[in-house]
């Protein structure tokens, strides 16, 4: 009779550690290539957004959520200079849409002639600019103001005036930067609020 010795297979402790290893890097790889090429950043400069995004507040860019839709009402979006020199995005909060007309009259804005109720921003403002008189919005064009109404170049002036929507590279996402704040953005609780009315 042929007597058979039984093979013992003796498992290496280190390969469960070498997949662990390896699925991270993969994952950490996946999330890159995904902020990378769908995700932009923007640093905000200054205190035209304050209190929902301060100085120096870093955002991700949500890229691609305007070509499955129209930006709104209230959306905070960051969008492109039209001066070349200038280097920085701007981020602002879009109040008026295509085809509107918005005026600024005693502190408030008005779109089509009737007060903007909804405005999450109660602020009087003491600065119409070019918003004194009637702006009627072409059928790509966004009326935008900073957060701090009082202290914000935005579309009140003629160095951004109204923003085309070609001009317009996302929407502000998700505050990286500082880490403190990491997770949302006020614009987002905001927004959920507005809409929540």
């Amino acid at each position: 009779m042929i007597a058979y010795k039984k093979r013992e297979i003796k498992e290496n402790p280190y390969n469960a550690i070498v997949v662990f290893v390896i699925n991270i890097i993969l994952f950490a790889a996946l999330g890159y290539f995904v902020v990378v090429n769908f995700f932009g950043n923007a640093r905000t400069v200054g205190h035209s957004m304050n209190n929902t995004l301060m100085d120096g507040d870093v955002v991700l860019i949500n890229q691609f959520v305007y070509q499955l839709r129209n930006p709104k009402r209230y959306d905070v979006i960051v969008f492109k200079p039209k001066v070349e020199t200038v280097s920085e995005k701007y981020i602002k909060r879009i109040i008026g849409l295509p085809g509107e007309t918005v005026q600024i009259i005693d502190g408030r804005v008005y779109i089509d002639g009737h007060a903007l109720e909804d405005d999450v921003i109660t602020t009087r403002i003491y600065n119409a600019g070019l918003a004194n008189e009637p702006i009627k919005l072409g059928d790509d064009e966004y009326f935008v103001l900073g957060d701090n109404r009082n202290s914000s170049d935005d579309s009140r002036y003629a160095n951004i005036g109204n923003v085309r929507m070609r001009e317009i590279i996302g929407k502000a996402w998700l505050v990286v930067y500082p880490f403190k704040d990491f997770g949302g953005t006020a614009a987002n609780q905001i927004e959920e609020e507005t809409e929540a009315k």
